[in-house]
């Protein structure tokens, strides 16, 4: 398995907290179904499917925080509702007021709940107690903030900070690309985008396009600066770095597949391609870090 986009925050390195304690924590927040007239619920479940809240190969921990959300489309409340006013009117001869209508709307959806349709979704998070990496499997901050918030609540006194580093990602990536040079262990890819920071905010975005230098540099006097770059990683891993310092598009190479033991089942592939990963994405992000003239220490 290979997490897709990275939203990396930090643990003490090493940190001495066990899986054993760590399954005992989430267990106070287990995933249970929603039931009937609930909108949504949220739980920490198994990512392997066997009861264990957190699963662990050569030390690195992976955990899952599942959601069930309703889908009970406004719409819909709205199309319910107007008719319901229609009878009411009838009945009564004048049109609910504003507050009327308020109510009937939110005893509509009490009504309407039970029979709607649920939406199952489960984010997962690797946990490197070594290292001191806690990295979300989320394109969104929003998502990460939400894993963050449940496991900050189920383990008590969990030192866990966002990554800070020295520079700028959109100061450093700028000046890979106006000097034409990128940081040791990495190459620049084909795509980027260039933003402007006045009102404008105008944006020129390269997919799939050779990065010219000197149509860079055009840009970037123009007071443009990069928000989002594509590099790979030692010809093992490509992915998107951000400028709020999140890694997207997370790919592992061939060179790494070609690298990869056969399994005899499907529980043994897993485990070599979560150690794998790890053991990849640990090493990169270490190197990326450094690259952006390493951590920010309060």
């Amino acid at each position: 398995m290979w997490f897709k986009n990275l939203q990396v925050y930090r643990l003490p390195a090493p940190w001495n907290k066990t899986p054993e304690e760590i399954e005992q924590a989430l267990a106070t927040q287990r995933f249970a179904p929603a039931s009937s007239n609930e909108m949504l619920r949220q739980g920490w479940d198994s990512p392997r499917g066997n009861e264990q809240l957190v699963h662990v190969v050569h030390k690195q921990m992976l955990i899952m925080l599942g959601t069930e959300k309703k889908l009970l489309p406004t719409s819909v409340i709205n199309q319910v509702a107007k008719a319901k006013a229609k009878d009411l009117e009838e009945q009564q001869g004048f049109p609910p007021g504003k507050k009327a209508m308020k109510e009937l709307k939110e005893r509509v959806a009490d009504e309407l709940l039970p029979r709607a349709f649920s939406i199952r979704s489960n984010v997962f998070t690797w946990i490197d107690p070594v290292n001191g990496w806690l990295v979300v499997d989320a394109a969104s901050p929003a998502k990460a903030d939400d894993v963050v918030k449940h496991l900050l609540k189920a383990v008590d006194r969990m030192p866990l900070e966002s990554l800070r580093v020295q520079r700028s990602p959109v100061t450093v990536m700028t000046a890979w690309l106006e000097h034409d040079e990128s940081p040791a262990g990495f190459t620049i890819d084909m795509d980027t985008e260039l933003r402007a920071t006045g009102e404008s905010r105008a944006a020129v975005r390269y997919v799939k396009h050779t990065l010219e230098p000197e149509d860079i540099r055009r840009h970037i006097k123009s007071g443009k600066q990069c928000t989002r770059l594509a590099m790979t990683w030692n010809d093992r891993i490509s992915f998107v770095l951000t400028e709020a310092l999140a890694v997207k598009s997370v790919k592992a190479l061939d060179v790494m597949k070609e690298n990869e033991s056969s399994a005899v089942d499907d529980n043994e592939k897993f485990d070599n391609d979560f150690m794998l990963m790890t053991g990849e994405l640990s090493k990169m992000l270490a190197d990326l870090v450094e690259a952006l003239g390493g951590e920010a220490r309060v």
